[in-house]
């Protein structure tokens, strides 16, 4: 699985003009399943994010996770993580998972947030989505699992 991370003071997802998820303070997750991922993949790295230390202790050191402040997620499908820029110019995808594990790996990270006891919102999955964000930050991270 792979994951963009992106520490936010707010995000939301449109499909056709209309509102599907949304999260104030915390994470947007853009996640792919990567061929060859299973469940172990999706479980693993949901855990790790939902343990990153990226938000602002008292100090102003980034000693707090998911977890601790309580803050929500927003997970967004995006098979263009597979991306393969190595050769021309034209990226291949092929390392993605074929559609249906790929939604159902996706869906199983968000119900592991969600078991977590982290508020987990979705975009939809294959959809022409409109992402909107205010990176807080700005933190950004690329993980693999």
């Amino acid at each position: 699985m792979r994951a963009l991370i992106q520490r936010v003071s707010e995000a939301a997802v449109h499909v056709d003009g209309a509102l599907v998820g949304q999260t104030g303070a915390g994470l947007l997750i853009l996640v792919c399943a990567m061929e060859g991922d299973t469940v172990a993949n999706a479980d693993a790295l949901a855990t790790k994010i939902s343990k990153l230390r990226i938000f602002k202790d008292d100090a102003g050191k980034m000693n707090r996770s998911l977890v601790d402040t309580g803050g929500g997620a927003l997970v967004v499908s995006q098979f263009t993580l597979a991306a393969d820029t190595s050769r021309g110019n034209r990226p291949g995808f092929s390392t993605a998972a074929n559609p249906a594990e790929g939604e159902r790996l996706y869906d199983n990270f968000a119900n592991t947030l969600r078991g977590l006891g982290i508020a987990t919102e979705q975009g939809q999955f294959g959809a022409d989505m409109k992402v909107s964000l205010v990176n807080d930050g700005p933190v950004t991270i690329w993980m693999d699992m």
